[in-house]
């Protein structure tokens, strides 16, 4: 037994020295927190030298210890003393003189007992006796401080008085008993310590209950909820090994069988009751509502609402994170969530723990604009029982026989209806009052600004897929107004060559072409994206083919390609063909049939490539240049649509080049599109495929 009293008395001193630390840290200087620390250090001290006692056998140990023990106990009646000055300011006096008297006489028998000339002689009853007094007087202290409480501040020291009356319940059965044998129960002063250092927790929640004592501190409910549910989990195992152990007992030759089958069973039913929503709702439930002044803790609750929100998208989306974030606030299991669409109707958005549901609300019926008018949270137990409350409101028929609906919680971002909750029936018996009331409408708006931020999002998401949309079919449309302008050329001339054999291979040509450009605009339209990946381009090929394509339009397009390996760009190759092609068909458009229009491949000193269009046409003024040249949908052509040049530094961009345009009126505009090349490696390989395509 002395192996359990140094380990009980050991941890308790541990316990009082930690709680003592804390209220020290969060004391403001009140007359009541300054007796308590005074109490909780000498009870600290008290059970150190008890858990030396028990480690070491010596009569000045024990003496040290029952001074202390004298010590502690006058510390707790000065506590007890101080809270009952308000309440008998006349009597309070009486109680002191009677604990001086009490004291006094116990502290002269220790005294007495550990002379040495009366040590061995004295009979053990006087002290025993007179710490029984104390007993006695410390239950008389708790009992008038209870009695004089009025019932509404009962509830904050209720557990204190419970605390020291416990303690001193046990001394009285301690030192009642040791004084009737004349010897102390070794075995019961081995659990004093264990004793002491579980009323700590009860006294703490006093503390926290009290702000008059002026001690800031702050009881856990987290704690306070593992703490509880480790204990009845432990006990529960307990009672199952027990009983376990019993049925082997007495169970015979099927014993063994029998215990494993129970303990099976106990095991299985601990682990369902483990992790039952329910269970933990309930104890939660109980918890608050005996041990705290507020259902709620908000400083956790808010972040724990904070972090459902911002964190969805793991494995809930934001929707359905609304939703539990309200239902876990109410011990509710989940819930549907109705969100406003863009044509004015509330309809399912997200749901959770709960079936689909197809209603459909009106933005202008009745419950919607109870919802945005008054912003209440519409209890449906409540509004069955009468309807008074809700100033005539009618449910929609749905919402009436929607299987477990509860609550309906509005959700409003800046001033206006966007959606609301519809919460499932609370896991456990829970109450909706004004603390429920006001939390549920602060987190809504919360929930409300996160949902209308989503909307937002996706509304802009779908604007400028819309608009990336519209910017290629304004470049297809483009590119079809130039293969339009391409076949009007070859039917103006059709009625003077139709005869013509070449002109006819010339025009199935120019006609096989533009069929299949058309194609490929079709099906970039369609896929919303360019047709081709990008990959190696000839440079010099290419402007050859656009040369070509131009054969039939004045003035004549000269190309001017520099000797050697081919210039490699990595590019798309339709899409950089018709930028191209745009430029120089600009150029021609300059000249008006006369002219000259000139087209310069060259490999510059960086490693990249320059393809220079020149024309000697009309040219453009610095402003046009500087004000209008780059923007869309400005042109200075009657039939221009003004997206060319936007298109062609787009793209240019895209592939790490640029283009810059030199001009004049009258005199001419030289336009520099600079590319990046593809290394000799690549420039090999692809000379390679055209050494083998020739």
């Amino acid at each position: 037994m002395f192996d359990i009293a140094f380990w009980g008395y050991l941890l308790a001193s541990l316990a009082y020295v930690l709680f003592g630390l804390y209220l020290g840290l969060g004391w403001r200087g009140g007359r009541p927190g300054g007796a308590l620390i005074l109490a909780t250090a000498a009870s600290a001290v008290w059970a150190a030298v008890c858990a030396l006692q028990a480690l070491v056998s010596s009569a000045w140990i024990e003496h040290l210890a029952r001074l202390l023990d004298i010590l502690r106990s006058t510390t707790w009646f000065g506590f007890v003393l101080v809270l009952l000055e308000p309440l008998y300011r006349e009597r309070v006096r009486s109680f002191l003189w009677f604990g001086v008297v009490v004291v006094a006489v116990a502290l002269f028998a220790v005294i007495f007992d550990a002379l040495p000339v009366y040590s061995g002689h004295s009979p053990a009853s006087i002290v025993l006796g007179s710490f029984l007094a104390m007993s006695v007087y410390g239950l008389v202290l708790v009992e008038q401080l209870y009695r004089g409480l009025p019932i509404g501040s009962r509830w904050g020291l209720k557990p204190l008085c419970l605390a020291l009356a416990a303690g001193y319940i046990f001394e009285l059965y301690f030192f009642a008993d040791g004084f009737l044998f004349v010897r102390a129960d070794p075995d019961v002063w081995a659990v004093r310590g264990i004793v002491f250092a579980t009323v700590i927790p009860l006294i703490a929640i006093s503390a926290a209950r009290s702000p008059s004592w002026t001690l800031r501190i702050a009881v856990s409910r987290e704690v306070i909820f593992h703490s509880t549910a480790l204990a009845i989990s432990g006990l529960y195992l307990l009672l199952i090994a027990a009983a376990g152990y019993y049925v082997r007992y007495v169970g015979g030759s099927w014993g063994r069988a029998l215990q494993l089958t129970l303990l099976f069973g106990g095991l299985l039913l601990f682990g369902v009751l483990f992790f039952s929503g329910t269970q933990r709702a309930k104890l939660r439930v109980f918890l608050n509502k005996h041990l705290f002044p507020y259902r709620y803790d908000y400083r956790v609750e808010w972040q724990r609402f904070t972090q459902a929100l911002s964190s969805a998208g793991d494995t809930l989306d934001l929707g359905q994170s609304v939703i539990k974030a309200l239902a876990d606030q109410v011990e509710s299991s989940g819930g549907v969530l109705w969100l406003r669409n863009d044509e004015g109707q509330f309809r399912m958005h997200a749901r959770l723990n709960h079936p689909a549901s197809e209603a459909v609300e009106d933005a202008k019926s009745g419950l919607c604009r109870f919802l945005d008018e008054r912003e209440w949270v519409i209890n449906l137990e409540e509004f069955r029982g009468t309807t008074d409350h809700y100033d005539g409101l009618k449910l929609p028929h749905w919402l009436s026989t929607l299987p477990d609906a509860w609550l309906v919680v509005p959700l409003k971002s800046s001033g206006n209806l966007i959606g609301f909750v519809v919460l499932n029936t609370p896991r456990t018996a829970f109450e909706v009052n004004w603390e429920v009331l006001d939390l549920l409408k602060s987190a809504q708006r919360q929930a409300a600004s996160y949902l209308a931020q989503m909307l937002a999002a996706e509304a802009l998401l779908e604007s400028r897929k819309f608009d990336s949309f519209n910017r290629m079919s304004a470049f297809v449309v483009h590119d079809l107004k130039n293969l339009v302008a391409q076949l009007s050329l070859m039917l103006k001339n059709a009625e003077r060559h139709r005869n013509n054999p070449a002109f006819q291979d010339d025009m199935i040509e120019t006609v096989v072409h533009v069929e299949a450009r058309m194609r490929t605009l079709m099906k970039q339209l369609q896929e919303k994206t360019s047709a081709d990946p990008r990959k190696p381009v000839d440079l010099i090929g290419m402007i050859e083919r656009i040369a070509m394509g131009k054969r039939h339009q004045l003035p004549r397009v000269d190309v001017v390609q520099p000797p050697g390996t081919p210039l490699l760009v990595n590019a798309h190759s339709e899409r950089l063909e018709r930028i191209i092609g745009h430029v120089v068909q600009n150029a021609l458009d300059a000249c008006n049939g006369d002219g000259k229009v000139e087209v310069r491949v060259e490999r510059l000193a960086d490693e990249s490539g320059a393809v220079v269009v020149e024309d000697s046409g009309k040219g453009m003024s610095e402003t046009f240049m500087r004000d209008r040249l780059f923007k869309p949908f400005q042109t200075d052509k009657i039939n221009g649509m003004g997206i060319g040049v936007f298109e062609t530094q787009q793209y240019l961009k895209e592939l790490g080049g640029s283009i810059r345009y030199e001009s004049e009126v009258g005199r001419g505009t030289r336009a520099s599109i600079l590319l990046p090349l593809v290394g000799e490696a690549g420039c090999e390989e692809q000379a390679l495929d055209i050494k083998e395509i020739q």
